[in-house]
């Protein structure tokens, strides 16, 4: 393959152009956001897991406080009707009135062991209640990092983002001045060889893989046309020469 010796020159611009889109894409990718937002996105789940389970906690305990307070409120209702039997005399049977009299006492005592179930569900209710209030708070100032990281990795990608399409315009005008195969040729041995598909011969070495030519190569350059596209013999990528080549 021919080109001329400034289209060679030219598709050593468009390396260094492509050299740059990978850097601003791996920039990109490895924002420090990213990690701080997963991290946090992992911690957020789990405090919400965990809310989610005191708030839980928290409705079932309400529902024991309920039914220990309907408890205590049918025994208490119960011993008033028995304490206004009583006090109404209608009882005279002394053994009625030692059966009613036992009653009421059992049912005070059944009301007292009901008043302390119900004071032992409030206070764990209360505990519930001021774990989920941390988590609540705990999980909002996650949710304000998580926001505050997103907003700060946008901007970063936006910057990021902005400088790419500048490079790939630049890309755009100068490959659109090197003949069509020798581009086509340059784009697939970038392909295969990690995204260097031009290197510069400096110093009599190749660029792209940093050995030096053996001297029947660089006699072979040296006898080479100006417009002779050639390889390197080593890592196969297009081989530029340039006034520093040391020839």
């Amino acid at each position: 393959m021919n080109a001329a010796p400034a289209d060679q020159i030219r598709l050593l611009d468009v390396q260094a152009l492509d050299v740059r889109l990978s850097q601003l894409a791996h920039k990109r990718r490895t924002l420090p956001e990213h990690a701080e937002i997963e991290r946090l996105n992992a911690d957020h789940t789990q405090l919400r897991d965990l809310l989610i389970a005191a708030q839980t906690e928290e409705s079932d305990t309400a529902r024991e406080q309920t039914k220990a307070e309907q408890d205590v409120e049918q025994v208490r209702q119960r011993a008033a009707r028995d304490q206004k039997r009583l006090d109404s005399g209608a009882v005279t049977s002394p053994k009625d009135l030692e059966n009613l009299q036992h009653e009421i006492a059992s049912l005070a005592k059944r009301q007292g062991d009901l008043e302390d179930i119900v004071l032992e569900v409030m206070e764990r209710r209360e505990s519930v209640q001021e774990r989920a209030a941390e988590l609540t708070e705990r999980v909002g100032s996650l949710q304000s990092k998580i926001g505050d990281a997103t907003a700060r990795r946008d901007a970063a990608a936006e910057g990021i983002d902005a400088e790419i399409a500048a490079v790939t315009k630049e890309r755009e005008v100068i490959a659109g001045t090197i003949p069509a195969d020798l581009l086509k040729l340059y784009d697939k041995l970038r392909q295969q060889q990690g995204g260097v598909g031009a290197a510069r011969l400096y110093q009599r070495s190749c660029d792209g893989c940093r050995q030096e030519l053996a001297i029947t190569e660089l006699n072979e350059v040296r006898s080479a046309a100006p417009d002779t596209v050639l390889r390197c013999e080593n890592c196969r990528r297009i081989l530029v020469r340039t006034p520093e080549s040391g020839l």
